[in-house]
Formats: structure tokens, C-alpha cells, sequence
């Protein structure tokens, strides 16, 4: 995975994982990007209730958004929830946007959100810029991990005796 430089790993307590994009994607680059939230949805995110699996991200006049990131309604919040699919926009640097953007524009890129994670109080979101794999990656994927884990249970068998 291609880190960016200087960039957070997303450490912190993490809220939400999206597995899936390991298996469906290339990353090349990750950025931590803050998220513009009401609290009822920070009070919700606290309870750990949050998912990532169909979510993406658009870059739009100028603009980053995370879009179908579902957040549940707070469960004491009456009238102060918000829809749970709402757009919430990312918090990055103009620079970045712009360098997603100029990247989004290349054919096969996609910018995907890879967890969501508090970093101190603050709600982080690690995203991605990936690559999408074809069915031969994901099945050379799949037959590297099968033989890591039998070299591992062979390992383990030696050990034991």
C-alpha cells in the first residue's frame, strides 16, 4: 500500500473498516481527511455505529464528499438527527483536491474510503486513491494468501513437533 508523505496510517480508535477495498483495489496513496459532522452524528459515531461498505467519494466543484456512508440516528437525539445517507463533505487541503481530482480524471482511479476512526476527538477519515483490480489480481491475491497460511500452519505443525 502507497502511503503519501507525512500522512497518518489512521491510528486512533477505530469506528468503521472497509475490508473490501483491499480485495477490490490497488491502493496507491492514502490521506486522512476530517469530516464535517452535526453531533448527534459524533454522539452516534461514539457508540461505534457506522459503515463504510458502499461508500465513495466525489470531488465536486472544488469540493470533496463522501457519499452513502451510513451513520445511524443517535438514539436520544429526536429532531437534531440527520438522514443517515446525507453527503458529508471531506476535510482536506485544496492542493489535494486538486491532485485527486487531476488523478480522478485518469482513466481506472477511484478515491475510496479505507476506515473512519476518532483521533482524539476528532472523527478522521482514511481514504484511498485506488486502482481497480481485475479478476486475475484478485485470484493471484487469493492463492498468495492460501500458501502464506499454509506455510504458517506447516510452520506451527514443525514447532509443535
Amino acid at each position: 500500500m502507497g502511503k503519501s508523505k507525512g500522512k497518518n496510517d489512521g491510528g486512533g480508535r477505530l469506528i468503521a473498516n472497509n475490508k473490501k477495498v483491499f480485495h477490490d483495489y490497488f491502493l496507491e496513496e492514502t490521506f486522512e481527511a476530517g469530516i464535517a459532522l452535526a453531533g448527534t452524528e459524533v454522539k452516534s459515531l461514539r457508540n461505534g455505529k457506522c459503515s463504510i461498505k458502499e461508500s465513495y467519494i466525489r470531488i465536486e466543484k472544488g469540493e470533496a464528499f463522501i457519499l452513502q456512508m451510513h451513520i445511524p440516528p443517535y438514539e436520544m437525539g429526536n429532531i437534531m438527527n440527520k438522514d443517515p445517507l446525507r453527503p458529508r463533505k471531506l476535510l482536506l487541503h485544496k492542493p489535494q483536491i486538486r491532485r485527486l481530482a487531476q488523478k480522478l480524471k485518469e482513466t481506472g482511479y477511484t478515491i475510496v474510503p479505507v476506515k473512519v476512526y476518532f483521533s482524539g476527538s476528532l472523527v478522521k477519515v482514511l481514504i484511498g486513491l485506488a486502482k481497480g483490480k481485475k479478476n486475475y489480481d484478485k485470484r493471484a491475491d487469493i492463492a498468495k494468501k492460501d500458501m502464506k497460511r499454509e506455510a504458517m500452519r506447516d510452520f506451527k505443525a514443525k514447532v509443535r513437533g
